[in-house]
């Protein structure tokens, strides 16, 4: 019986940051690029907890080529709307220089709750992510790709590296933004469920004994979402560019396609502890494709860049039936020119000046478009 792989649908939603285009600082825009996005984009466009921060998503699409029409034109919408109200915008993990402590935080009840609970924690999270929705037949797949999936986060995670930068100082990781978001509580990798049930039951608990008012509040790297019929991929800071998103998206729709394979022949994929799994993970903040992972089977140290490749060729048999081959070869070119942070400490190495690396960030933000 043939595989069914129309239900890895792709879903994109991707943080930007409003820039004032004189300084290049991060600016709140009074939610005015919002209120005009939502004429022309309806629910797509969202307002974040930061005033300088937006949020976009694009509508339920059938496979990458789909989702890269989508976020392409959400980017040139977003950026046609700032420029004609006076602000620039950008794509990258964490903003170069500006602070948290001078941004202003959205009025929202949701966002009051957060900030109320969490404090200074909330308050200093002014970061970027991307999160990618894969579309699942059911509830209990969902669960089953989740727990097999874990393993390849930080491998993905590790391309999408574009946040070297915080506050003016050079932090020495390759992705600061995650550093940022460990404050939160229920985040990271999470543990393996043995069931929806299980999962289901967790949160039922947390909700039970006020940890929670509802599943949204789990930020964990990747999650079986609490409304959809899919698998959220958490773990990436938003790329520069819509190639790079669409080349994460294809990768973790590959993922999940390959897995699903593996399933229909009884098969599956090693699981590891989210203690080892974290170590990945750490690696990859840090050094971003530059360093070495653990590869756990042979339990010895990998290039990263070695361990992408062999991902490659585990893929390779779902690429064509979902038609992303194209995409995901496109992770040779992020290799090659390095991931939003290797070129982010490369114009600063050229110029010195972190204001010439923010204006990179925004020239960035339509390139290829």
């Amino acid at each position: 019986m043939p595989l069914n792989y129309k239900t890895f649908t792709i879903g994109v939603e991707e943080e930007y940051m409003v820039l004032d285009p004189t300084t290049l600082e991060l600016k709140s825009h009074q939610q005015q690029i919002v209120h005009e996005g939502h004429k022309l984009l309806k629910e797509k466009v969202k307002a974040e907890m930061h005033q300088a921060v937006v949020e976009v998503g694009t509508d339920i699409c059938a496979d990458a080529d789909e989702a890269y029409q989508d976020v392409s034109n959400l980017r040139k919408t977003i950026h046609g709307i700032a420029k004609d109200l006076g602000y620039a915008m950008g794509a990258a993990g964490t903003h170069p220089f500006s602070h948290w402590e001078s941004q202003l935080i959205t009025e929202h009840v949701r966002y009051s709750e957060i900030v109320n609970e969490l404090q200074d924690a909330a308050r200093s999270n002014l970061i970027f992510g991307l999160h990618v929705h894969v579309g699942m037949e059911s509830r209990e797949m969902a669960n089953h790709i989740a727990n097999s999936t874990r393993y390849f986060l930080p491998h993905i995670f590790a391309l999408s590296t574009n946040s070297p930068f915080w506050e003016g100082r050079k932090t020495g990781y390759k992705s600061y933004r995650t550093k940022v978001f460990d404050k939160f509580p229920r985040t990271g990798i999470p543990d393996a469920f043995d069931s929806i049930e299980a999962y289901d039951n967790y949160v039922k608990l947390l909700i039970k004994t006020n940890c929670i008012d509802n599943a949204k509040k789990i930020w964990w790297d990747l999650r079986v979402h609490p409304f959809f019929n899919t698998v959220e991929f958490r773990i990436c800071d938003i790329p520069m560019t819509v190639d790079e998103t669409i080349t994460i998206a294809s990768l973790f729709q590959a993922i999940c396609a390959r897995i699903y394979m593996l399933r229909s022949k009884n098969l599956n994929f090693i699981q590891y502890s989210r203690a080892l799994l974290n170590e990945n993970k750490w690696r990859a903040s840090r050094y971003g494709v530059d360093g070495n992972l653990i590869d756990f089977g042979k339990e010895e140290e990998v290039s990263a860049r070695i361990l992408l490749g062999e991902l490659l060729d585990f893929l390779d048999h779902v690429l064509d039936e979902l038609g992303s081959r194209h995409r995901v070869e496109r992770v040779q070119d992020i290799l090659e020119n390095g991931t939003g942070a290797d070129r982010q400490l490369r114009i600063h190495q050229e110029s010195n000046d972190l204001r010439t690396v923010a204006q990179y960030i925004n020239q960035q933000f339509l390139h290829g478009l």
